[in-house]
């Protein structure tokens, strides 16, 4: 026989699983955070595998093709990869360069009295830009001369501002009460940017950092017209002799490196991304 409640008789004391010790329902377990998976094996290697079948099919089609001797000797004795390394210390001096002149200059113009001065330094940033590439290196080489110094001035005023705007953008954008809490606690002024602000800004900084790789990259190539070196060598070289070979391996080579700098840089804006920012599942 069962009691009303559904009991046989004799059994022990009822529980609920659901109910605390004064009869109220208990909250439900609550689960471990599980922390979102940075990079995915897509991340890994869609890109890569893509550019590595893109310059496989090119070497291919270079070895079954009938090259005269001017492209020949255009494309041989290392040319390619002297051009290519040229290209990859363009891009990588003019992005340290960037680096140690916009972030410490965003860092500035967000301290106190200096902010003043943000119009002026932004509008200059801005004409650095706005100018067109091939022009402002034109006027740099009439003053500094042929060389890879102009080169890389050329390259470095084109592509500050994405990181200097990015880096005041992000700093302003921190919440004024998370800083007011951190100097609360007895953090100095550099504990408050170190630890808070520039962690905070980090996503917005790598932002601007990627950007100018990739403009970086592309603006290395018109460094061939003021005795620069890197691959527009070879894409001018192609333009001027009319030798469709020649064109397309410094093409080809450019893009990829583009694309190559552009993965690189996605990969450290998720794993410099500080893990306080990311969301939970």
């Amino acid at each position: 026989m069962r009691t009303s409640e559904g009991r046989r008789p004799g059994d022990g004391p009822e529980t609920r699983e659901d109910t605390g010790p004064d009869g109220e329902e208990a909250p439900p377990p609550v689960r471990p955070a599980v922390a979102p998976t940075r990079v995915t094996w897509q991340k890994l290697t869609l890109l890569p595998l893509l550019l590595i079948a893109v310059l496989l099919a090119t070497w291919l089609w270079f070895e079954q093709a009938d090259l005269d001797a001017l492209t020949r000797n255009a494309l041989s004795d290392g040319r390619v990869s002297k051009a290519l390394w040229q290209h990859i210390e363009l891009t990588a001096i003019s992005t340290f360069f960037v680096l140690i002149i916009a972030i410490p200059l965003g860092i500035l113009l967000t301290r106190g009295q200096a902010g003043r001065a943000t119009p002026v330094v932004m509008t200059l940033a801005n004409i650095g830009q706005a100018t067109p590439a091939i022009g402002l290196l034109a006027l740099l080489v009439i003053w500094l001369g042929i060389g890879r110094r102009a080169a890389l001035i050329g390259i470095i005023a084109y592509a500050v501002l994405p990181v200097l705007s990015n880096t005041i953008a992000g700093l302003r954008a921190n919440d004024p009460a998370l800083l007011e809490a951190a100097r609360g606690i007895g953090m100095s002024p550099v504990g408050v940017l170190t630890r808070v602000e520039l962690p905070l800004a980090v996503p917005l900084i790598l932002a601007g950092v990627r950007t100018a790789l990739v403009l970086n990259v592309g603006t290395a190539t018109l460094a061939t017209f003021g005795g620069g070196g890197g691959l527009g060598v070879l894409i001018t070289t192609g333009i001027t002799s009319q030798r469709m070979p020649v064109l397309v391996v410094g093409s080809v080579l450019t893009v990829a490196l583009a694309l190559l700098v552009d993965w690189l840089a996605s990969l450290a804006e998720l794993l410099l991304r500080p893990r306080g920012l990311e969301a939970g599942p």
